[in-house]
């Protein structure tokens, strides 16, 4: 199971709204491949000087995506013991690989239908977490840079582990 079941097409001409849905479906697409064929040890594993395992990436993003999208405009608290701010509790995940992408791909999925309910990208919220008002663009275009951000460090786990390069 991936975050989405196909690839996305990141259209060259359209809406503001619509290129920024498809930028960040293709990201989350790119990073949740990084695992498929791996087994739960390669899928686990630091093999670069970073502390991070492709594993560990999807989990933080699926936190990631509910805390900037659920938490802020869903008014859905994170509750879980850990989140609690220390990110090293974030991304340091157990579990099989099946699991942590299906919860990716579960967060990834609420946030789509939670950003189809809003009618505008102006649209704000005040983060409760962070204390600072955020419009939806903002998140949008956030989460674009922080899931291509770890789309890069999981490019460089994943040639590590069997040389398989590119999405």
């Amino acid at each position: 199971m991936t975050a989405l079941s196909h690839p996305p097409s990141v259209p060259y001409i359209a809406s503001e709204r619509q290129m920024l849905e498809a930028f960040l479906d293709a990201m989350r697409l790119a990073v949740t491949r990084k695992v498929d064929g791996l087994t739960a040890a390669q899928a686990h594993s630091t093999p670069t000087t970073s502390s991070l395992s492709l594993l560990a990436i999807l989990n933080h993003l699926a936190w990631t995506e509910r805390r900037w999208f659920h938490d802020s405009f869903g008014s859905e608290p994170i509750d879980d013991p850990k989140w609690r701010g220390d990110l090293t509790e974030e991304f340091s995940v157990e579990g099989d690989i099946e699991a942590v992408v299906e919860f990716y791909g579960t967060q990834c999925e609420r946030s789509r239908e939670l950003v189809s309910t809003l009618s505008s990208l102006d649209e704000t919220v005040i983060s409760e977490r962070f204390g600072i008002e955020v419009s939806l663009r903002w998140i949008m275009v956030h989460m674009i840079e922080e899931t291509a951000r770890h789309a890069g460090h999981a490019d460089l786990i994943r040639e590590a582990i069997d040389g398989q390069q590119g999405d």
